[in-house]
């Protein structure tokens, strides 16, 4: 598997360019808020969605202004839409760093997120770039409806496929389809290729969140076991969908009751995973996580060959292949 450095080295100069300049986007004259965003560029990821959107504008054109707007857009967004997901979620842990709520309270982490938000706003209002604010706007109008609909039916713990679908669609594959979608639109890219990679951007953003289902059922380091995190936070992935839908009415209550009463009981989790592994549902789950990734590689095959060409088709592998 390629690694992230090389997938990067096309736009590697534009990325470290970006850091700068997101730096730059979140500064504020009040000291607390500084504090607070200092922290949250040095806990910054594997910086994936910048390099969607830089690899899906070089893909296009030139890397200009716009594509540094759009890049800083959507992490300032998406940024804001995590630091309130840890409010919700009660979570005081995110990539191993504390998290804003953990640190300084729920009151001020909302607020924060709030900042972030209005910063993401008036960068693109600033810049004229309202075709970049209309892109990244309507993926965080997705994301919102696809926590709000699996909270919704998670209460009843039967879902169906597509409704499984259709809430990663818009909760995970929305962002990295946003992400395209912007980095072509910033070079100006004819709306048929802006709706092109939009479409390649979802259909890697279910590859990734499918093999985010299958790590629930995969060994950890550090037990020897699989960690059934998913099951215990009462999730429905894939793999369970499939093993729901393929059994019967009394065996299917069970199952359903043990996600819904006994998920803290290691042994009943154990038990649930394993019947998912009997049933043939992590293969189920794979083999539709490698046909989104291959109807990716198909779309980014209608452009011509290029070095960002190349490193989206290993970063659509990466994300198919990574091992967290």
């Amino acid at each position: 598997m390629d690694t992230l450095a090389e997938i990067k080295l096309p736009v590697q100069a534009h990325l470290t360019v970006f850091e700068k300049k997101f730096r730059n986007s979140m500064k504020s004259s009040v000291p607390l808020l500084d504090i607070i965003t200092r922290y949250i560029v040095k806990r910054k990821g594997k910086q994936m969605r910048p390099m969607f959107v830089f690899l899906s504008a070089k893909l296009m054109g030139e890397v200009n202004d716009s594509t540094f707007t759009a890049a800083s857009l959507i992490e300032l967004l998406h940024t804001a839409t995590l630091v309130h997901d840890d409010v919700v979620d009660d979570s005081n842990k995110r990539r191993g760093f504390f998290s804003i709520n953990a640190l300084w309270k729920n009151k001020v982490a909302v607020l924060v997120g709030d900042y972030l938000l209005s910063r993401g706003l008036l960068l693109s209002l600033d810049n004229g770039e309202f075709d970049l604010l209309k892109i990244v706007s309507n993926a965080t109008k997705e994301m919102s409806e696809g926590e709000l609909l699996q909270i919704e039916k998670a209460r009843k713990l039967d879902i169906e496929e597509d409704i499984y679908f259709e809430i990663i669609r818009k909760k995970t594959a929305s962002l990295i389809a946003s992400c395209c979608a912007a980095g072509a639109s910033s070079v100006k890219a004819e709306k048929g290729q802006i709706e092109k990679m939009r479409h390649f951007g979802e259909l890697t953003g279910i590859a990734f969140q499918i093999k985010d289902d299958l790590f629930d059922y995969e060994k950890s380091n550090a037990t020897g076991k699989p960690a059934g995190i998913d099951i215990k936070e009462q999730k429905m992935t894939l793999p369970l969908i499939y093993l729901l839908n393929n059994t019967g009415f009394m065996e299917k209550r069970r199952i359903i009751n043990i996600v819904k009463n006994h998920n803290n009981n290691p042994e009943k989790v154990a038990l649930v995973i394993d019947k998912v592994n009997k049933s043939g549902g992590i293969e189920y789950a794979r083999e539709k996580m490698k046909d989104y990734h291959n109807r990716a590689i198909q779309i980014l095959d209608e452009f011509p060959d290029s070095p960002s060409k190349n490193s989206l088709k290993q970063l659509v592998s990466f994300t198919i292949e990574r091992k967290k």
